[in-house]
C-alpha cells in the first residue's frame, strides 16, 4: 500500500496510505482532505483537484494528457510541477509521492 504525503494549503503535512490503483486525488479525498474540491469526480474535466508533484518524483509520473495540459493552462497558479491529481494513479513505484494541494482558482 504506497503512502502518500499531502501538504495542505496551510503548509501542513500529512502521510497517509492509499490503495494501489486509486487516483491521488481519491487518496486525498479519502482522506478528509476538503479542500481539494474536486468537483467533476476526477473526469478531467475541471481543474479543482490542481496539486504541485515534488520535484523528486516529477519524473516517475506518466506524462500528462492534452486535456490535463488544457485545463492546468486555466489555472493562475499553474507552475513545472503543475498536476491534476485526478491523473496520477498510485502504485508501489509511486510509495513516497509527496504532493501539495494548490491555491483555489
Amino acid at each position: 500500500m504506497p503512502k502518500l504525503v499531502v501538504v495542505n494549503r496551510a503548509g501542513e503535512e500529512k502521510t497517509v496510505e492509499a490503495d494501489s490503483g486509486l487516483s491521488v486525488m481519491e487518496a486525498i479525498r479519502d482522506n478528509g482532505f476538503d479542500e481539494l474540491l474536486a468537483l467533476c469526480g476526477g473526469c478531467c474535466s475541471c481543474a479543482t483537484c490542481h496539486v504541485y508533484v515534488d520535484a523528486d518524483h516529477a519524473g516517475k509520473l506518466e506524462p500528462m494528457s492534452e486535456d490535463e495540459n488544457d485545463l492546468l493552462d486555466s489555472s493562475d497558479h499553474r507552475n513545472e510541477f503543475s498536476r491534476l491529481s485526478c491523473q496520477i494513479p498510485l502504485s508501489d513505484a509511486l510509495d513516497g509521492l509527496k504532493v501539495t494541494i494548490a491555491p483555489e482558482d
